[in-house]
């Protein structure tokens, strides 16, 4: 990444912060969308999945987290020349293969579901003019799933970078690996669960492996672009001015 481009005009960096501001205050959208016509069913079978099931979603999620960390060469590997347009192909047919099946089949396919997306999150570093093999980069597109659920009030963008050619122990990635898990864990548990009804799953999980890319690819160009003008602008004035401007509007009593 070049470290000498030209800092913005005041006027046209808080241009870029405002624009910055509503996709994120829209990247849940489509989420929303889907499990709002789901209804009531959602919760219903997230009620009913055995907590034995959620330890297990867990601890897939971490390991399939850590995979991803250990590859070499993910993007290339495991969805060569995919694209925008590859990537939600493969997450809406890994989507509907999963659900078909139920539970079982749901399960199984989460570690695909995180495989497709962490590719597609990479993808958003590269658009943004980053290297995602670096030490890095490769802890940031991990950093973009502490976002958590798109269901939920969660964190969001998660606003802590890391600095420029940091050097990543073992332990310090195990470390990141363990807090973005359990946030991740639960927004595939809440995926989960509107594919558990067999049939009516598949069309579930491939509508929501949709969305949930969309959401997570929309979060990744978020937070590559506010580490480029971070690095240009000075870590805290740019996050001030982002938390500022994605902030919901006021409560206003008539």
């Amino acid at each position: 990444m070049d470290q000498t481009l030209p800092m913005l005009h005041p006027d046209a960096l808080a241009a870029e912060i405002a624009a910055l501001a509503r996709r994120y205050r829209r990247a849940g959208g489509p989420v929303i969308a889907v499990m709002t016509r789901l209804g009531g069913r959602l919760e219903r079978h997230l009620a009913a999945l055995p907590a034995g099931l959620r330890t297990r979603i867990g601890e897939l999620t971490e390991k399939a987290l850590l995979t991803s960390w250990t590859l070499a060469d993910l993007g290339g590997r495991a969805l060569p020349g995919a694209g925008r347009r590859g990537s939600m192909v493969a997450a809406v047919a890994s989507g509907a293969a999963g659900g078909a099946g139920g539970l079982a089949t749901s399960v199984a396919e989460l570690p695909v579901t995180v495989t497709v997306i962490l590719h597609a999150i990479r993808a958003e570093a590269v658009a943004a003019g980053y290297d995602p093999e670096e030490p890095s980069i490769r802890a940031e597109c991990l950093k973009v799933f502490a976002a958590g659920s798109p269901l939920a009030a969660d964190d969001g963008v998660d606003t802590s970078f890391l600095s420029a050619r940091l050097t990543l122990t073992g332990p310090a990635i195990q470390q990141l690996i363990q807090r973005v898990a359990p946030k991740l864990a639960t927004a595939l548990s809440q995926k989960l669960a509107a594919q558990a009804v067999p049939v009516l799953g598949a069309a579930a999980g491939a509508a929501l492996n949709a969305a949930y890319l969309r959401y997570y690819r929309e979060l990744a160009a978020i937070r590559f672009a506010l580490l480029r003008l971070s690095e240009q602008h000075g870590v805290e004035p740019v996050l001030l001015a982002f938390t500022a401007a994605a902030a919901p509007p006021p409560v206003t009593r008539a």
